[in-house]
């Protein structure tokens, strides 16, 4: 007897949890506006201070430009009640230190979630990026 096995690849798991839906998708909509209006040749600042405006317009909590533990770095800002940890970059590539450093930020904050967002792409693609030791979540 054959016994024939299918594989369901496009099936979600309905445990997974998404973390911060609705603050999160508003900030990305909020970078698709700010990248729109600037395009991809701007500056870092340009793009934080047109998204802070964006912030203030829609009533949405902040704080910029917080130093991050003893270290002395400083994020570009944090969304919501302490819930998402927002870094831009305005890099030609993503690389591996971007990513620990948006890491280092939410392990000595302890915020669970942080989105990198890279302006300098032609195609904007923010990067969800879950605090090591939150793996249960997405």
């Amino acid at each position: 007897m054959i016994q024939i096995l299918r594989m369901e690849t496009n099936k979600t798991k309905k445990d997974t949890k998404v973390l911060y839906p609705e603050l999160s998708y508003k900030i990305v909509g909020l970078a698709f506006d700010v990248h729109n209006e600037l395009g991809q040749f701007a500056r870092e600042k340009q793009y934080a201070d047109l998204l802070e405006e964006k912030f203030k317009a829609e009533n949405i909590k902040y704080r910029r430009e917080l130093i991050m533990g003893d270290s002395g770095n400083i994020a570009d800002f944090i969304v919501g009640e302490e819930e998402i940890l927002l870094e831009l970059k305005t890099a030609r590539i993503l690389g591996r230190a971007h990513f620990h450093q948006i890491q280092n930020y939410l392990q000595q904050s302890h915020i669970k979630l942080g989105i990198l967002i890279n302006f300098s792409d032609k195609y904007l693609r923010p990067k969800r990026i879950l605090r090591i030791g939150d793996k249960h979540l997405q």
